[in-house]
């Protein structure tokens, strides 16, 4: 095997031919199978695949904190001259936090939910620097300022809890850097956060690393994330590293199949209204890894000697390699070309279709109750006077940082959450209130698809009785009939009719998506509300996803509401794009409008946000100062104008009314003259329930 390609500056890491395996009864199933890396000081080495490569794996191997059946079988790991995988484990316990620490991908679940955030990060200075005391918190004080968090003080002595998601990652940095580390393991560090967070944390990792001279490797699977942080990348697919360059070389000719199969699902405007490229199957499982080539089985180009043959390095260009048998000339030219558009109709077309969906100043308010008498003092104002409308067979992309209020609005639509004001109408008729049989019949037009499949679906019911409550509930037939409108709506997902036997556990991340959709489709609804349902997903399954919706919708004529942060995904799928700030839409227009041409400064720091996997930078990124307000005490005037750039007296004085900018292009900032007539986004009803 040839040697890595050695990197620039001192070196820090150097893993040689690691094997991890995972014990399951008396046999050891590979996970990593002989991997080679080597990490200089100041450089960033990006892991990148589909879930089940190995890299999280690797990554634990690394710190030596595999899980219980977890076995580091052969290799070498050496760091700051000493093999880590002989060393004692007291000695191993400097190390960590010490010279090698890690940012675990969930931190909600990595920090201890019981121990305040100034507790927490007190027990790694004493570890790693013997500090206590004043001299402690003074250090714990300055470490929270360096990340990002005001007023740290406060913060130190709250708990895990009371922080938001991009807050308690902070947190994950700050005590990942208080024992003043010189190689940081950051795995998927920005998955499921908002765009302008993700950007923070994003800009927080490139700046500590400059300034302490850090090397980081970084495992993801997001491309535009690798396109901004990574000075070189390596490819896992099946527990081995397949492609390995520098990031230009990368970006600009991706050389192994697989690696050109994830640019080819990316969402993207060249492949808006058709379908995305997708990798047929699966992962193989560490109990069927084959005996050639482990991407041979989803590859169309393998042939014999990849399905016999396990692949060696092959240079391909300048410290570019690759573990591929095909020649230059079988190999499909370029990653970043999609696939054909053929089958789908444009999204930006205009559809001449019925309002399906009707929403008219819906406000939802919770009420803030304190003393021994809970006494309400004051209203969070998730939703405050949101108007939209949504017509059959089109989809509605509904955007904005976590805490806006978009989740709150799709589950007050389906009435999950009471409204506290203005209407809802689906079909013409009035939701909520009236009578309990007309409301349930319905309630049968609409389904919700929830982020987490995992968490929504039950894990002691088969596929089979999940998607059956549904039919049950609005009053299905028999058992036969039943069954054989599961086995239809399975086929329907792309799952076999086999699948209504297993549970919900059976089943990769991508398939439990599809069973949530199955559990919607069951009751023929019109409308969906899809709330981040590929947030998390490899870009392979999201694609998977996105095709799978885009059919449906085709074949259908669903209507969809989607709830997401992923403007790629919106740009892809969407017809109409509103953006929401604080509880109330700032801009609401076509896909093109808003994306291409957006009015309102907030749509415009969130798209400059967005990690783009081109390498070419579109502008100069805007970054948002602060987080977003509280809803309980939203700022006076435009809510936006504490952290907009733009802002004059008149936005701190009153809230902008809408300007009508085009037939379907509507923002509210005082940047425009008024147009009042634009103020109601909604349909009235045409008969309410009594």
């Amino acid at each position: 095997m040839n040697a890595p390609a050695k990197s620039c500056g001192d070196e820090l890491l150097t893993v040689r031919q690691l094997r991890v395996a995972f014990a399951q009864g008396r046999a050891l199933l590979p996970a990593v199978d002989g991997i080679d890396l080597r990490l200089a000081a100041g450089e960033t080495l990006a892991l990148l695949g589909e879930s089940g490569c190995g890299k999280s794996a690797t990554a634990l191997a690394l710190l030596r904190l595999l899980p219980a059946a977890g076995r580091i079988v052969a290799g070498e790991v050496r760091f700051g001259g000493r093999d880590l995988l002989r060393l004692p484990e007291s000695e191993m316990r400097a190390v960590r936090g010490g010279g090698m620490a890690m940012i675990f991908q969930e931190p909600a679940t990595s920090l201890n939910p019981v121990l305040t955030v100034g507790r927490q990060m007190a027990e790694v200075l004493a570890r790693h620097r013997s500090l206590g005391g004043t001299a402690a918190q003074a250090t714990a004080l300055d470490l929270l300022s360096a990340v990002g968090i005001a007023d740290a003080r406060r913060r130190l002595g709250e708990y895990p809890f009371q922080l938001s998601g991009g807050m308690k990652q902070r947190v994950m940095i700050a005590m990942a850097l208080a024992g003043d580390p010189r190689l940081l393991v950051a795995d998927e560090p920005t998955t499921a956060l908002d765009v302008t967070i993700q950007a923070q944390i994003l800009d927080l990792l490139r700046r500590l690393q400059v300034e302490r001279a850090m090397g980081m490797l970084l495992i993801t699977h997001d491309l535009g994330v690798v396109a901004q942080m990574a000075t070189r990348i390596g490819v896992m697919y099946a527990g081995e590293i397949v492609e390995e360059a520098p990031r230009a070389s990368f970006f600009a000719t991706p050389r192994h199949p697989y690696t050109q199969k994830l640019f080819a699902a990316l969402p993207g405007l060249a492949r808006r209204g058709g379908q995305l490229q997708t990798i047929p199957g699966q992962v193989p499982s560490l109990s069927a890894m084959p005996a050639g080539c482990r991407f041979a089985a989803r590859c169309e180009h393998a042939w014999d000697r990849c399905r016999q043959q396990s692949p060696q390095w092959r240079q391909v260009a300048l410290d570019h390699r690759v573990r591929c048998h095909l020649e230059d000339g079988r190999l499909v030219a370029g990653g970043n070309a999609g696939g054909p558009a053929a089958d789908g109709v444009p999204v930006a077309a205009a559809a001449a279709a019925p309002t399906l969906l009707a929403v008219d100043d819906l406000r939802v308010h919770f009420a803030i109750r304190r003393g021994v008498l809970q006494r309400t003092v004051g209203h969070v104002r998730a939703v405050d006077g949101v108007s939209l409308a949504l017509a059959r067979g089109r989809t509605l992309a509904l955007v904005g940082e976590s805490g806006c209020g978009k989740t709150t609005v799709g589950k007050a639509i389906l009435q999950l959450l009471p409204a506290s004001g203005g209407s809802v109408c689906l079909l013409g008729e009035q939701l909520g209130g009236g009578r309990q049989r007309a409301q349930r019949a319905l309630r049968r037009h609409m389904q919700m698809i929830f982020q987490d499949p995992f968490a929504s679906l039950n894990p002691r019911l088969s596929v089979g009785e999940i998607i059956a409550e549904g039919i049950r509930a609005q009053g299905g037939g028999g058992r036969a009939t039943n069954e054989a409108a599961i086995a239809a709506v399975l086929q329907q997902v792309g799952l076999p009719a086999e699948a209504a036997i297993r549970y919900p556990h059976e089943f990769s991340g991508g398939q439990r998506q599809r069973i949530a959709i199955a559990r919607a489709l069951a009751v023929q609804p019109e409308l969906v509300i899809c709330d981040e349902p590929t947030s998390a997903l490899d870009v392979s399954v999201q694609a998977q996803i996105l095709n799978l919706l885009a059919t449906l919708q085709r074949e259908l004529g669903l209507a969809y509401l989607f709830i997401t942060h992923n403007f790629a995904v919106v740009d892809h799928l969407a017809h109409e794009v509103a953006v929401m700030y604080l509880g109330r839409i700032v801009e609401h227009g076509g896909v093109d409008e808003v994306l291409r041409s957006p009015q309102h400064p907030y749509t415009r720091a969130l798209l400059s946000a967005v990690p783009s996997p081109r390498l070419a930078a579109a502008s100069e990124p805007i970054r948002l100062p602060g987080e977003i307000p509280s809803p309980a005490a939203p700022p006076t005037g435009c809510h936006f104008h504490p952290r907009c750039r733009q802002a004059g007296e008149s936005c701190r004085q009153a809230y902008p009314p809408p300007s009508q900018l085009s037939a379907t292009h509507v923002v509210r900032c005082h940047l425009y003259p008024s147009t009042v007539d634009a103020d109601r986004g909604g349909v009235a009803c045409d008969r309410a329930e009594t």
